[in-house]
């Protein structure tokens, strides 16, 4: 079914959006550490921008056979969990 270059591009691309993903969750911590909560209207659309490229990039791997639905469907829930837990510590900066 796969040829050794299409997997080969399988992996390569897998591992990339698995950067991708990370890059997200790395951009949050980055904001929680500095006390800049993501509340900022300008974070936002930054973050949801990136998390729709992301999005778009897995969707057109998948519509193009690189790789399935789930392998896509998992970074995006691996993200989501990151994600979840980078806010759900971040310090109490109530004053």
């Amino acid at each position: 079914m796969f040829n050794t270059i299409t997997l080969q591009l399988r992996s390569e691309a897998l591992e990339q959006f698995k950067k991708d993903a990370n890059h997200i969750v790395q951009l949050i911590q980055v904001q929680i550490n500095h006390s800049k909560l993501p509340q900022c209207p300008f974070f936002e659309e930054v973050l949801d921008t990136q998390i729709v490229e992301l999005l778009k990039g897995i969707n057109f791997a998948v519509s193009i056979g690189l790789f399935e639905e789930s392998d896509g469907r998992s970074i995006m829930e691996i993200l989501e969990k990151e994600l979840s837990m980078s806010f759900n510590n971040r310090p109490n900066l109530t004053n």
